[in-house]
Parts: C-alpha cells; structure tokens; sequence
C-alpha cells in the first residue's frame, strides 16, 4: 500500500529566525503563498522536518510553514539545551508567526509535536484556528513510565540491551543515567536509546532500514530529547488536560493509531473526552509513524476535512 500523501513540493521561501540566548532556528514555507496559514510541529523532542512533512497539505489551499525547534535540525547551536524549554518553543512559534505576518495559524504536530501544539495554543489561543494532532503525547510520568518500563513487555530483547547495566529501579532514574551519559557525548548510549526507541516504534510497521546518521547529529538529537524528559517536559503534572477550557472552542481532529506503543489510544482518548471540540479518529491498522500508509492516509484526510472547519481563517 502506497502513501496517501501529496506531491513532492519544494519551498517557497526559507531562513532562520533569531530567538534570543544565541538560537537561531530555521524554517520554511511552501504550498500556496497566499493559502491558509498552517504550522507542521515535529515530534522528539530533538527530532526534526522533513520534506515529506509537507505531503500532509494540499499545496493549493495551505501556506504551510515547518521549522527545526531549539537545537534541532538546521537550527542552532545543534543539540544546545541552555534557555531551551517548552515555554521558549511556545515564544519561538509566536516570534516566527509575527515575522511572517501571519494573524492566525492552524497547528498541526505529532507524539511531542502535539504536546507542543496544545502548550501553543493554550497560551496563544486567539492566534489558532485549528488543530490536527496525531499519537498524542501529554508530558506526564505515567507515560514516561509506559515507554521507559512498561513497553519491555512487548520488546524484551531491545528493553534488555536498553537496560543492560543502568538503574532501572524507576522510570526516572533511568533516563537521568542516560541523560548524563548522553550530555558527555557519549555515542554509545546516545544510539542504545535510538535503537530501543526505533524497536518500540517498529512495531506493527513495515520492515524497512533507517537512514544512516552521523555520530554527532544522533547525540544533539538524544540530548535534546532527554534533556526535556528529565524536566518532566517543563510542564505541570496534568497542565494541558487542565488547560483545555481555553481551546474549548476551537475545532481539534485527533488521529489516532490503535497499534501506537509509544503513544497509546488511551491517552488520545483522555484528551478527547476532556476537549468535546474534537474528534477522535482511531486508525486500526496504524502505529505511531505517519508514514504508515494508513496514518498518511487519515492525516492527509484531516487536513482535508480541516478545510471546511477553518472558515474565515483565510488571510
């Protein structure tokens, strides 16, 4: 089964913005220059854009704008953790809205890119029209503990080679031990992460090989990453859920894999429930890439059904 996305397209315009404490991130616009305004937020944290994140939009009605976040990407200084919070990515997305002149936005992310998305939008609710969000992610410790301990499992042999010889007496010690590795540039465990990451994520998906990464962008990225789950996200322990009466107005499309170890239905479920402004599309044959043909399919799909709730959101 083919992926149900859009053409190939190249952007219109790219750079890279100054934020302040020495980052610059780098961004990018493509689709129609005069379309509706929507922002594709990556996942990680750490990760960063790809040209087929802007296949999810139609490029004849969307003014897509996608960027690398703090240390991530093309952004700089790479892997940089220094004044890189969840709160300075909120004031990232502003600054880089007001610097293209864009009123209002709709806000499209996934796994950390949702988490990202709903702190945006909660603090900057009257610069949203939208949101389409996939393999939600909440920042809290039940999750963290479902990925760091509770997906053993299901992969065994990865969760061992993850674990063999760091504490694993709770989810946070364990991912302390790996953050301090990590921030000596320590390559070793930097890829022992990945690899447990990748096995997890592998499931219910495809077969198919990962593109090779040098030593040094697999570090940044990990630090990055672990830098914000050792913070608990920089969040407040239930602050998104607590947070939705400021959005309850505006139109939320959840997607959903069912077969999303990572990121599991209950927690897109929670937010559903707490957010009756949504919808809930539970993909059956999904996981968490959206790159399953699948996940494409139902993303490219809310895009398009976002068309019709985003009246009066053109430019």
């Amino acid at each position: 089964m083919a992926l149900q996305l859009f053409a190939h397209q190249e952007p219109f315009d790219f750079g890279w913005l100054e934020v302040g404490s020495g980052h610059r991130i780098y961004y990018e616009q493509c689709g129609a220059c005069d379309g509706v305004p929507a922002v594709f937020l990556h996942g990680g944290p750490g990760s960063s854009i790809n040209p087929n994140h802007r296949r999810f939009f139609d490029p004849a009605y969307y003014r897509v704008v996608l960027l690398d976040q703090r240390g991530c990407g093309r952004s700089t200084p790479r892997g940089e953790t220094a004044h890189n919070t969840t709160a300075d990515l909120v004031e990232d997305l502003e600054r880089l809205r007001a610097h293209l002149g864009i009123e209002r936005w709709m806000l499209f992310g996934g796994s950390w890119g949702s988490t990202l998305a709903l702190a945006y939008a909660q603090r900057h609710w009257a610069r949203v029209t939208g949101l389409v969000l996939r393999g939600v992610y909440l920042g809290s410790a039940e999750e963290l503990d479902w990925f760091v301990l509770g997906l053993r499992r299901f992969v065994p042999e990865a969760w061992n080679a993850f674990a063999a010889g760091s504490p694993v007496d709770s989810a946070s010690a364990l991912v302390r031990w790996y953050a301090q590795r990590v921030a000596s540039a320590d390559e070793a465990a930097a890829r022992r992460w990945v690899e447990y990451e990748s096995a997890v994520m592998a499931v219910g998906e495809a077969p198919g090989a990962g593109a090779a990464v040098d030593g040094a962008s697999l570090v940044a990225r990990v630090r990055v990453q672990l830098h914000y789950l050792v913070n608990d996200c920089f969040l407040a322990p239930d602050q998104l859920l607590a947070g939705l009466g400021g959005i309850a107005h505006l139109p939320g499309i959840i997607v959903q894999g069912r077969r999303d170890l990572p990121c599991p239905p209950l927690t897109a479920q929670r937010l559903h429930a707490a957010w009756p402004a949504s919808q809930l599309r539970m993909v059956e044959d999904g996981g968490h890439s959206a790159l399953h043909p699948a996940m494409s399919a139902a993303l490219v799909r809310a895009t398009g059904d976002m068309k019709g709730m985003l009246e009066g959101a053109a430019p």
